[in-house]
């Protein structure tokens, strides 16, 4: 890279562009340890009320549906693998490669999100949709609705996540594609991969705790 291309991709505030690397990188681990802490409260009040009532998240999980969150955690793997092999392209400079493979990651998140969708539908129209309309066969059905309570609103959260994961990875895509953008700055591409892995992370844990809770018994 020539001194005038490095002059054009550092910002004014940084000294070089090592400086402007660790400056970005330090930036987004701190947003994603904020996600962890805001994740964190709801596995906490989640284990919390798992604990105090077992029996009743155990008959509740069984309620869940889960060959479409099997499905869809095959779904998120292959698309953390597709972007860890995006950010290598990136970094290789090799511009279309990376765009077709974000483009191909931000694909497997709305393969994701439509899945999830037919999932929630199926689940409100057989009740499970906390609220005046909520209907479970269970013993104990006032704390099974707390567990769809937390189902509802955790997997929500990670959908939502999800769906500005593909927004963003759609975005760079695109940039990548017509205008290169990314030539001298393939640190951006390594951040949103960063981002994508932890979203993936995130639903690693999701959905033992949420589909698999005492499933054998």
């Amino acid at each position: 890279m020539s001194n005038a291309e490095v002059a054009v991709a550092v910002a004014h505030q940084f000294d070089d562009a090592q400086q402007q690397r660790d400056a970005a990188s330090m930036g987004m681990w701190l947003f994603l340890a904020t996600e962890v802490l805001f994740f964190g409260a709801m596995f906490l009040g989640y284990t919390a009320y798992r604990y105090a009532y077992p029996a009743a998240f155990a008959q509740a999980s069984r309620h869940t549906l889960i060959a479409f969150g099997g499905t869809n955690t095959a779904v998120l793997l292959i698309s953390s693998t597709v972007m860890a092999f995006a950010v290598r392209a990136a970094a290789q400079k090799r511009r279309k490669v990376s765009a077709l493979l974000l483009l191909l990651t931000a694909s497997l998140g709305l393969v994701f999100l439509v899945i999830k969708g037919f999932e929630y539908a199926r689940e409100i129209h057989e009740g499970l949709l906390p609220g005046a309309g909520f209907h479970i066969d269970t013993a104990d059905p006032a704390h099974a609705e707390m567990f769809f309570y937390i189902y509802w609103l955790m997997t929500g959260v990670h959908a939502l996540h999800v769906t500005i994961g593909v927004l963003f990875i759609m975005l760079f895509a695109v940039r990548t594609w017509l205008w290169n953008a990314f030539h001298d700055r393939n640190t951006a591409v390594e951040l949103l991969g960063l981002y994508w892995h932890f979203v993936d992370i995130i639903w690693v844990f999701l959905f033992p705790l949420i589909y698999m809770v005492d499933r054998h018994t």
